[in-house]
C-alpha cells in the first residue's frame, strides 16, 4: 500500500480556500471589505514569500468563526462550496485523486487551512482523511483559536506523524509515500516522502524541484495525463 498526501490550496484547488472563505464572508456583508481584504491580501503575500507568521494569521483568520453559531457557519459553508469552491476544482485534480484511491492507497488531504473550511472539500474529492489545523471548541462553539500544533511548514510533518501513530502505522509501513504540493512552505513534508511532486509550483519550489529531479506537473493547464 502507498501513502498519498495532497496539499489542498493551489494544488488540488486552482485557488486558496482560506482566501476564498474570507472573500465569501465579505460578500455576505459580515466583514468590512476594505479593512479585511487588505489584511487578507497581505497575509497571502507573506504566505507566498514564505514569511507568514502562522499564529498571527490564525488569530486574524479564525476570529469570524467565533462570532457566529455553528448552524449559521454550516449554512454559509454550503453556499461557499457552491459559489467559491466547486468552480476551482478541475477535472485533472479529481482524476489524480481517483487514480490513487482506486489503487488502494491510503489518501489524506494535509493542509494548513482549518478543518472547518476544508473538511467538506476533502469529502467532495472523496478523500477519507484530513490532516488540517484544528479548531478549539467550547460549549459547542468555535473560540477563534487553534487547537494543538498548526498544520503548517514543519507542523505538517508533526501532524502527519501524529495521524499515522494514531492509526498504528509508521512511514515504513508503506511501499511508497507521495506528497503533492505547490508551495515552498511544504518543503519539510516534501523532503520526507519518497515521491515528492511539485504541482503548479511557486518559483522557489519549482527551482528546488528541478534541481533535485522531482516531477513538476500542472493540474490546471492541460498536458498532464492521469
Amino acid at each position: 500500500m502507498d501513502l498519498v498526501l495532497f496539499d489542498l490550496d493551489n494544488t488540488l484547488l486552482a485557488g486558496d480556500s482560506d482566501y476564498e472563505w474570507a472573500r465569501f464572508l465579505i460578500d455576505q456583508g459580515e466583514l468590512d471589505r476594505d479593512e479585511y481584504e487588505a489584511r487578507n491580501d497581505e497575509f497571502f503575500r507573506q504566505y507566498k514569500a514564505g514569511t507568514l507568521d502562522i499564529r498571527e494569521f490564525l488569530a486574524f483568520q479564525l476570529a469570524p468563526l467565533a462570532a457566529h453559531s455553528r448552524s449559521q457557519l454550516d449554512r454559509w459553508h454550503d453556499q461557499f462550496m457552491q459559489t467559491k469552491v466547486l468552480p476551482i476544482i478541475g477535472t485533472a485534480a479529481r482524476k489524480l485523486v481517483t487514480r490513487h484511491l482506486k489503487e488502494g492507497s491510503l489518501c489524506a488531504v494535509v493542509t494548513a487551512t482549518n478543518a472547518f473550511v476544508t473538511a467538506p472539500i476533502a469529502r467532495e474529492f472523496g478523500i477519507p482523511h484530513l490532516v488540517a489545523t484544528e479548531l478549539e471548541v467550547r460549549d459547542g462553539q468555535y473560540t477563534g483559536k487553534p487547537q494543538g500544533i498548526p498544520c503548517f511548514r514543519e507542523g505538517k510533518l508533526i501532524r502527519v506523524d501524529e495521524w499515522l501513530n494514531a492509526q498504528g502505522r509508521e512511514w515504513r509501513s508503506f511501499a511508497a509515500t507521495w506528497f503533492y504540493s505547490d508551495s515552498l512552505n511544504d518543503l519539510p513534508l516534501l523532503e520526507r516522502v519518497s515521491s515528492p511532486v511539485a504541482v503548479d509550483p511557486d518559483d522557489i519550489l519549482r527551482k528546488h524541484a528541478e534541481s533535485l529531479g522531482w516531477p513538476v506537473i500542472s493540474l490546471r493547464q492541460g498536458g498532464f495525463e492521469v
